[in-house]
């Protein structure tokens, strides 16, 4: 049910939107098209000398400066959409993503009053100054310069006061906008609209909390900590003053990565700069699986102490993203087999990970990547843009059912600010031969003893206390093989045949089964230090095999 309050809203809306004369665009939707005479008879509407216009650059420039207009909300999802170019024209997705959080900072005595409320004394007790004057402004909070009473240069960064209500109410008319596009505009519902506002929600619900981003900072700067070069500067929050509306954190200083005359007048080593964003980002999404999602131009700095070895600062982790280990494996496996143009591969790596429907065609989807990729490999790899391919890849899948999912995307996103930062700094990087190696090893870890062993010794606390319930759920197989209550599924007609040999001796083969994966299990508790357990398991397994052996008296 719209509220008035909602009403009032749709109002204002209405009257952006047709200031920036997408009134024009509106009409043109299914739902909308029964009104479209209401425009012809608007004298605005002949009185305009670009109506008609249905150019991608232009509606794109108009949906721009309508969405600043409607505020740092509509900004926010702005910014979304743009990250949807397997969605959207090209045009209409530069356009937005021009879009920047700068907006108006709120009074400065109203930071200082949050502060206070939030911590529980005055300014003047907590710190031996603060700027009442922000030093940055953006949608969701602004930046303020403090000093702690132990000589601690800070920043202060205060939530926006009444954003979250303000939140909430665009949000909820957001749903329902989504809602109706997606029953009555058949490109609503191509678009997912609904998937895109819940993406969405999700967030910029999780930019308002500081708590999260003050333990996001804690993980990026433990995970970077050991590293041998340091390459990644992350400021330490202060968790004794950081509260859910306030973060306090250190103050770091840098070159801006997009001032890029500044680094050249620095003598800062480009090459170098472009390809360890290349490395950073990979390792951060293989090696940590916890990556900074907005990693856009006005979050990164540039330490240039030593110009010949250049790090990069990090600023603002409100939005960070995972994946899961399957989809770590599979983008990584996919990368490789697109570079070698083992499209066949790419096509089997879609249908085993669930990106597209079981029932999808190996042989058109191989053929569909084939004829998207192909073009692009006539380019030298130094021309080849990553972020390009897994749009193509996006877009393909799309159309056999692929159902993008928002931690992909937000990988999207950030790979497109990656490289063209990249490019930017340094025109002819290879991104291309500096991750290979990287995407290898890890690949090679992964499969390797190496990575078993890791794995192994991740769970192998759980194995160790579900070693007391082996030889009651082994009895209970056994049971069951005996009395026939055991089946497996079989697939084929040559397993059907396995399956029949199997059943005039199936207590035999079960117990073999079992036993066998016991003594796998105790040699690798053996191996990895855990003795006591291991004898155990290899005692319960050898006892199976004396018991069920074939030429023990049959019952």
């Amino acid at each position: 049910m719209i509220k008035p309050k909602q009403i009032w809203r749709m109002l204002v809306i209405q009257r952006v939107l047709a200031r920036h004369r997408l009134d024009e665009i509106i009409f043109t939707l299914h739902l909308f098209r029964p009104l479209r005479f209401l425009l012809y008879i608007s004298p605005l509407y002949w009185m305009r000398r670009d109506r008609g216009i249905t150019d991608d650059s232009i509606q794109g420039e108009r949906i721009r400066l309508a969405l600043e207009d409607l505020g740092p909300i509509f900004v926010k999802l702005g910014q979304m959409f743009s990250t949807r170019r397997d969605l959207l024209p090209d045009a209409i997705a530069d356009e937005l993503a021009k879009l920047q959080d700068s907006v108006p900072p709120f009074s400065g005595d109203r930071a200082k009053q949050i502060v206070e409320q939030a911590l529980g004394d005055s300014v003047e007790n907590i710190f031996s100054s603060f700027d009442i004057d922000p030093l940055a402004s953006a949608s969701i909070a602004q930046v303020h310069t403090a000093t702690t009473k132990d000589g601690r240069k800070v920043v202060v960064k205060v939530v926006r006061p009444d954003i979250e209500k303000q939140i909430h109410s665009d949000l909820g008319l957001a749903k329902q906008m989504a809602a109706l596009a997606e029953s009555f505009w058949s490109e609503g519902r191509r678009l997912h609209l609904k998937h895109i506002v819940a993406d969405y929600e999700q967030v910029i619900l999780d930019e308002l909390d500081m708590m999260r981003e003050a333990a996001s900072l804690s993980q990026v700067r433990r995970n970077f900590s050991d590293h041998a070069s340091s390459d990644l500067i992350v400021p330490e929050p202060d968790w004794s003053l950081t509260r859910e509306n306030i973060l306090v954190m250190e103050q770091v200083h840098g070159i801006p990565v997009g001032d890029i005359a500044a680094l050249r007048t620095a003598n800062v080593d480009m090459q170098r700069l472009s390809e360890l964003g290349v490395e950073i980002f990979f390792t951060q999404v293989f090696r940590d699986n916890f990556f900074h999602a907005d990693m856009h131009p006005g979050n990164i700095l540039v330490d240039a102490k030593d110009p010949k070895d250049p790090k990069y600062v990090a600023v603002d982790f409100g939005i960070m993203g995972s994946l899961t280990e399957d989809d770590q494996r599979y983008l990584a496996e996919n990368f490789l087999a697109f570079f070698n143009r083992d499209y066949r591969k790419v096509a089997q790596l879609h249908l085993d990970s669930g990106w597209v429907p079981a029932n999808s065609s190996i042989g058109e989807l191989e053929s569909a990547f084939r004829s998207v990729c192909e073009p692009i490999f006539e380019r030298p790899f130094s021309e080849i843009s990553f972020a390009l391919l897994l749009l193509k890849l996006f877009r393909t899948g799309r159309r056999f059912g692929m159902e993008v999912q928002p931690q992909l995307v937000l990988l999207q996103k950030t790979l497109l600010y990656i490289e063209g930062l990249g490019k930017q700094l340094y025109p002819d990087l290879d991104l291309w031969a500096t991750a290979k190696p990287f995407l290898e090893n890890w690949i090679a870890k992964r499969k390797g003893f190496s990575g078993l062993k890791e794995r192994f010794e991740k769970d192998a606390p759980d194995l160790i206390t579900q070693i007391p319930e082996i030889p009651v759920m082994v009895y209970e197989i056994l049971q069951q093989a005996q009395s026939g209550k055991l089946a497996l599924q079989w697939k084929s007609e040559q397993l059907e045949k396995i399956n029949r040999n199997l059943l005039s001796n199936q207590r035999t083969t079960y117990s073999a089964i079992v036993a066998g994966s016991m003594l796998v299990s105790s040699t690798l508790l053996l191996n990895f230090g855990y003795h006591t357990s291991g004898v155990v398991l290899a005692g319960i397994a050898v006892a199976i095999l004396v018991k069920n052996w074939p030429n023990r008296r049959r019952d």
